[in-house]
C-alpha cells in the first residue's frame, strides 16, 4: 500500500444555482475526499469576484481543501471535478 501524501486543492464553484447548491458541492467533495483519505481542513472562502468571467459568471464560491491521500486519488478527484456541473475551476497541489 502506498504512503499517504499531503495535498491542497482549491475549487471555485458556480453560484448559478445559488450559494446553497455550492455548499452542497463542498460537502459532496469533502465526503469523496474522506472516503479516499483524511481531511485536515476545509476552508470556505465564500463568494468572491472572479478575476475574469468564467462561463459568463462574475462571482464564484471559493473553497480550499487540505487533505492526505494515496498518490493515485488526486487524478480521480480531478476527473470528477471536470465532469461535475457547478465546478468552474480546480487546482490540486502536492504539498
Amino acid at each position: 500500500m502506498s504512503k499517504n501524501v499531503a495535498y491542497e486543492t482549491i475549487v471555485i464553484f458556480s453560484l448559478t444555482d445559488g450559494e446553497e447548491a455550492a455548499k452542497e458541492l463542498v460537502e459532496k467533495f469533502k465526503a469523496l475526499i474522506e472516503a479516499n483519505g483524511t481531511v485536515d481542513s476545509v476552508d470556505e472562502w465564500g463568494k468572491r469576484r472572479l478575476e475574469y468571467l468564467i462561463n459568463d459568471e462574475e462571482y464564484g464560491y471559493y473553497v480550499l481543501y487540505n487533505y492526505e491521500c494515496n498518490a493515485e486519488f488526486p487524478s480521480e478527484l480531478d476527473r470528477v471535478f471536470n465532469i461535475t456541473d457547478g465546478v468552474l475551476r480546480s487546482l490540486i497541489v502536492k504539498k
